[in-house]
C-alpha cells in the first residue's frame, strides 16, 4: 500500500503514520516525491484497509500497489529517481559514464587509465578487485590489494569508483573503499547480499543476471530496498540466448519495460552485452536511443595484455570516438555527455 500526505503534511503527522505502520506490525517507507511524500508499506501477507490511515493528519490517500516490487515500481513513485554520487548524479539529464578495465592488474595500470578517463571527462572509474569467474583457474583478481589500487587511482584523478562485492565476506571492505558497490550478475539472485546492502546508505549497481526476467530483476532491487537502502541503479548486461555470435544478447527491450514499470535509473553494459569491442560503440549508441541513463564500458590500454576481458574491451582513442558520438547523439535526444577536459593532451 502508498499512503499519499498532503503537501502541507507536517514532519509530526508524517511520523504519526510511520507510527501507525509500524503498530500493525509492518515497515515504513518515506519516499519522498516532487510534490509531496509518500509512505510505503512493506512486510504485510495480504491487503491493508486503507481505513486504517484515511482519517490520520496529513494523509490525502491510501492506495494498494498492485507490484510485488512495490518500493521500486511507479505505482509508488511516478518521477524519476536521481542517485546522487558526491557532486556527481544518476539518472539526471547527463548521461552517466563509467569506463576502466574489468580487473584492476597494477597500480600503473588503473592510474594510467584513471587519469586518461579523467581528461575525457569521465567521473566514475570502474575495476575489479575481487573477481567472480566461471573457472576457479581463471584471473580473481588483486583483492585487497587491488581496492587499494583502485581507490588511490581515483583519488589521484578526482572519479569516484565502483567495484564489485563478490560475497558478504568481503562485503565491509569494499563498503569502506567504493563510492558505488557494484553485484555483478552471477549475484543477482544473493539474496542474503542484497538484504546486507540494503543495510549500508551507499548506492548499489545491480546487474541483471544472466538468465534472469525483468521482473526478476526488479524483485532483486527490492531486497535493496525493503532494507531500507533506495539508492540503487539497475543494469542491462545481455542475457543468455540461443545466439554464438555474441557473448550475451544485450536486451534492449529492458531499458523502456524498466522505464515504464519502475523508478529507478538504468544504465546498460554493451562490453558484457556482446563480448566483442567492434560491437560495443555501435551498442553503445542504441542503448542511449532506447532511454538508458548510463554506459559502463570496459577501457584497457593495451587489451591484448588483459588479464581479463580484453576482447570486448576499447582501447582509449576507440573510447574517446564514442565519447565524441554520444555527444553529437545527445543534441538529438536530450541528453548531454561529460565534456572533455579542455586544454589536456590526449
Amino acid at each position: 500500500m502508498l499512503i499519499l500526505m498532503r503537501q502541507s503534511a507536517t514532519l509530526d503527522e508524517i511520523e504519526g503514520v510511520k507510527a501507525k505502520v509500524r503498530s500493525l506490525g509492518f515497515t515504513a517507507h518515506e519516499i519522498p516525491g516532487a510534490q509531496r511524500i509518500a509512505i510505503g508499506i512493506t512486510g504485510n501477507k495480504g491487503r491493508v484497509s486503507p481505513d486504517h490511515f484515511l482519517s490520520l493528519p496529513g494523509v490525502t490517500d491510501a492506495i494498494p500497489v498492485s507490484r510485488p516490487f512495490k518500493l521500486v515500481s511507479r505505482e509508488v513513485k511516478s518521477e524519476d529517481s536521481v542517485i546522487a554520487v558526491g557532486n556527481d548524479m544518476i539518472g539526471g539529464r547527463e548521461l552517466t559514464i563509467i569506463a576502466g578495465p574489468c580487473s584492476v592488474e597494477s597500480r600503473t595500470q588503473i592510474l594510467e587509465v584513471a587519469l586518461q578517463l579523467k581528461d575525457m571527462g569521465v567521473k566514475f572509474l570502474r575495476g575489479g578487485a575481487f573477481k567472480p569467474r566461471s573457472s576457479p583457474y581463471s584471473f580473481q583478481g588483486l583483492k585487497s590489494e587491488g581496492l587499494e589500487y583502485l581507490r588511490e587511482a581515483a583519488d589521484q584523478a578526482g572519479l569516484h569508483t565502483v567495484t564489485e562485492v563478490k560475497d558478504t565476506e568481503n562485503l565491509a571492505e569494499v563498503v569502506e573503499m567504493s563510492d558505488v558497490i557494484q553485484v555483478g550478475a552471477r549475484n543477482m539472485y544473493n539474496f542474503s547480499l542484497l538484504e546486507k546492502l540494503g543495510e549500508i546508505r551507499k548506492p548499489v549497481l545491480l546487474k541483471r543476471g544472466f538468465s534472469a526476467t525483468i521482473e526478476e530483476l526488479l524483485m532483486s532491487a527490492e531486497y535493496i530496498a525493503s532494507k531500507g537502502n533506495y539508492q540503487i541503479i539497475l543494469c542491462e548486461r545481455g542475457i543468455r540466448t540461443f545466439e554464438t555470435y555474441t557473448r550475451n544478447t544485450l536486451d534492449l527491450n529492458a531499458v523502456p519495460v524498466v522505464k515504464k514499470l519502475s523508478h529507478l535509473p538504468i544504465i546498460v553494459d554493451p562490453s558484457h552485452g556482446t563480448g566483442a569491442w567492434d560491437l560495443v560503440i555501435p551498442m553503445a549508441q542504441a542503448a542511449v536511443v532506447a532511454g538508458a541513463d548510463g554506459l559502463i564500458i570496459e577501457v584497457h590500454p593495451n587489451p591484448d595484455s588483459a588479464l581479463s576481458d580484453g576482447f570486448q574491451s576499447l582501447r582509449p582513442d576507440k573510447f574517446r570516438m564514442l565519447l565524441d558520438r554520444l555527444r553529437d547523439l545527445g543534441v538529438v535526444i536530450g541528453r548531454t555527455c561529460p565534456e572533455e577536459v579542455r586544454g589536456v593532451a590526449p
